[in-house]
């Protein structure tokens, strides 16, 4: 038998080359957030990747939080990051770090880079900076505070430490080369004064490390082999390695890019999302209409078909767009075999069969899941009253209408043929109840003389239902329109939320919990709310509807 070719993406291809070559024993991986808001999609992509990696080589996983700008970083968010990587499957166990215990080390390894001469404290404000620094085509000119004596430097930088400058008043910055091709070259700012509380270390620190500074030092100090980052990171490269060449860790990490996940017509900033959120036109980082992690658990996806979202994606070193309805396709896919197929009203007529005896009602054996006979059957109550959808009765239906109409025979799904025989209507108009007339011998849906109906609808006994709220999302975004308007604010759909309110389901969903997902029949897939249901009054959030225009590419 001939052996399955695994094709391997280049990330692969890289860590057995290094650890064919010997460069490391085994591989860490990490995944380092920044506590600064909710994760969303595209982070999934990297939680995943990096986790993947650890287990297929039998490595290492870190969490980490780059939690070195206290200006943008809460509580709320460590533990909102902690719950939705768990949620994912990624098991850091043990290997929980966050960059802020690291600030002892990053301060000495500033200090051996003034020592080395390769570190000066410089006077220059923000603005000045970046008038020295060039453009892409012209090279910078070094900083009038560039050759500092080391002893000075040191006595400057410990001065910024202990509170004595103002915000902004002076930086630390790597002495590297300000004629350098690659802007990030140029001398860049590895420490700045900033008088704030941090969320972890308390008012400890008034200087904190930049970004570029810190995060090679926590992958060095953590032990990472490969820190993959995504394709933004790229120009930076030259001076993660600087970093990790200078302060001399003797098994330096490697920065590896790949190309970030973008979906179509949805928002991912977190600026943006921020906004939303003040603003009140979302009822936070978690509602359903977003893609944050959070939002999507709420709405009903499941790790699974995140996993399969984000291995259709594939790893790449191209950036390119997907399109939501890969995303629908996934989770329909996960949850047509695994969750039970029920029947929900959610525009309810009532439906009276005339010649039913009164007050009986009988317990109807159904199918929970039509292709998946494991999932088993249930007991549905039926009775002299029903509730129907309103578009399953017309008046005066077009041609090739399959459902009730004056005169015409349906199948009452898993129940019995159904004549309809007359309706009622209001003052206005408008159909209040629909009567039929039953035929006893075809209970089952099955006529005993062979007689055929071209129409099968759902319906929920009047008497014996729970009384739900339903909530139906489009995409929050006018995807005619675009994501932004020219004054760079959203283009926001107006109908990105209904709610209904006088929703009937089936009996068997009364004592249904937050996250239970269900298929409603004809409707689509729906979820049990985690923040707004009850037990006494269940909210029902619609993940999905069951067709997608979108087709799995060959």
């Amino acid at each position: 038998m001939e052996k399955e070719v695994v094709s391997k993406n280049f990330i692969e291809q890289i860590i057995e080359k290094d650890l064919a070559e010997g460069k490391y024993e085994t591989i860490c991986t990490r995944f380092p957030p920044e506590p600064n808001g909710y994760l969303h999609i595209g982070h999934a992509k990297s939680i995943l990747l990096n986790y993947g990696l650890s287990q297929e080589y039998n490595g290492k996983f870190n969490l980490r939080f780059d939690d070195t700008n206290p200006t943008k970083e809460k509580i709320e968010f460590v533990e909102s990051i902690k719950a939705d990587v768990k949620w994912l499957g990624a098991d850091w166990e043990d290997r929980l770090f966050f960059a802020s215990n690291y600030f002892d080390q990053m301060y000495e390894a500033a200090i051996k880079l003034i020592k080395k001469g390769k570190a000066f404290v410089c006077d220059l404000t923000a603005e000045q900076i970046r008038e020295y620094r060039g453009t892409l085509t012209e090279p910078g000119k070094n900083s009038p505070y560039r050759d500092r004596s080391v002893e000075e430097n040191l006595d400057l930088f410990e001065r910024m430490k202990n509170g004595e400058f103002e915000d902004g008043t002076k930086v630390l910055r790597a002495k590297i080369d300000m004629a350098s091709p690659n802007i990030n070259m140029r001398d860049p700012v590895i420490y700045r004064v900033a008088h704030m509380t941090h969320h972890n270390t308390g008012d400890k620190w008034c200087i904190y490390p930049m970004y570029d500074f810190a995060h090679p030092i926590e992958d060095a100090i953590e032990g990472v082999t490969h820190s993959i980052c995504t394709l933004e990171f790229e120009d930076h490269r030259p001076l993660y390695d600087w970093v990790v060449r200078e302060l001399e860790y003797p098994y330096p990490p490697k920065q590896i890019e790949f190309a970030k996940l973008y979906l179509t017509n949805v928002v991912t900033g977190k600026r943006y999302i921020k906004r939303l959120v003040e603003e009140g036109i979302v009822d936070g980082w978690d509602d359903p209409r977003l893609v944050s992690i959070a939002a999507l658990r709420r709405r009903g996806f499941t790790p699974e078909s995140i996993k399969m979202f984000v291995e259709l994606c594939g790893v790449s070193k191209a950036n390119s767009s997907v399109d939501y309805a890969m995303l629908e396709y996934c989770i329909r896919e996960d949850l047509k075999l695994k969750r039970s197929r029920v029947m929900a009203i959610l525009d309810p007529v009532k439906l009276i069969i005339d010649n039913y005896p009164e007050g009986q009602i009988e317990e109807l054996e159904a199918p929970n899941n039509m292709e998946n006979e494991t999932l088993g059957t249930r007991k549905v109550p039926f009775g002299k009253e029903l509730y129907i959808e309103r578009e399953d009765f017309m008046v005066e239906p077009p041609k090739k209408y399959k459902r009730l109409y004056p005169g015409n025979e349906v199948r009452l799904m898993n129940a019995y043929f159904v004549t309809c025989v007359g309706y009622d209507t209001d003052e206005e108009g408008n159909v209040t109840a629909v009567h039929c007339t039953y035929d006893p011998a075809s209970k089952g849906g099955n006529s005993p003389d062979g007689r055929k109906v071209k129409g099968t609808i759902h319906w929920v006994s009047a008497q014996d239902n729970v009384q739900a709220e339903v909530r139906l999302y489009e995409n929050i975004i006018d995807e005619e329109k675009g994501v932004y308007n020219e004054d760079g604010s959203l283009n926001l759909n107006p109908n990105s939320l209904t709610v209904l309110k006088n929703c009937y389901v089936e009996k068997s969903l009364k004592d249904a919990k937050a996250y239970d997902s269900f298929q409603f029949v004809r409707n689509g897939f729906f979820c049990v709310d985690a923040k707004d249901s009850k037990e006494d009054a269940l909210v029902f959030n619609r993940i999905v509807s069951l067709k997608s225009s979108f087709k799995l590419p060959k």
